[in-house]
């Protein structure tokens, strides 16, 4: 019972992190076509994902030729994140 509790919860976590790769991707796109930054969509898409942004920039250089991979490099860790979590659940639930 406690395994199909757990199971549930990490299918929720899961599918909250697929949801911020989302919006990882939507502030990705939207820095191409310079939004307006007083925007309450664009500032909250910002505040959400530079936290993960600083954090990744704090170890490693993400900037080349004026492209920043920052968030690539996120959406790569959250997708490892992902297979990870699965790995764990489907060995819960057998």
């Amino acid at each position: 019972m406690i395994a199909d509790i757990l199971v549930g919860i990490g299918g929720i976590v899961i599918s909250l992190i697929n949801i911020y790769i989302w919006v990882i991707i939507i502030a990705a796109l939207l820095s191409f076509v310079n939004p307006d930054p007083f925007n309450p969509i664009v500032q909250f898409l910002y505040r959400v994902t530079n936290p993960a942004y600083d954090f990744v920039r704090r170890f490693m250089r993400t900037d080349f030729n004026g492209l920043d991979f920052a968030p690539l490099i996120v959406i790569i860790a959250l997708q490892i994140v992902i297979i990870i979590l699965q790995s764990i659940l489907n060995h819960l639930a057998y």
